[in-house]
């Protein structure tokens, strides 16, 4: 049987492993477009090493990047078991 893995499956999936060994210590190039446009405040920027040191158990840390990284991990998370669920077990 040939199954079609959703997009955003692999997305999520793709980010979670690639956010748990980023070099969060490493000065990096920002994507943000509002820093890129001049704006000092954007409200997700961090977010994505909140979710970092979240995944590698340092919540201190974590919350003073972004206090809502906990929670995007736990969204990112029931996402892709949805999506999992939906997609491969759901059609069983």
């Amino acid at each position: 049987m040939n199954k079609k893995i959703p997009l955003e499956l692999i997305f999520f999936s793709v980010a979670l492993v690639l956010l748990y060994f980023l070099d969060a210590s490493q000065q990096h190039e920002s994507l943000c477009p509002l820093n890129r446009l001049g704006f000092s405040f954007c409200p997700g920027c961090g977010l994505g090493r909140s979710i970092h040191f979240f995944m590698h158990g340092e919540f201190n840390k974590s919350f003073q990047f972004h206090p809502l990284g906990f929670f995007a991990f736990f969204v990112i998370t029931y996402r892709i078991y949805s999506l999992t669920r939906k997609t491969f077990i759901n059609k069983i």
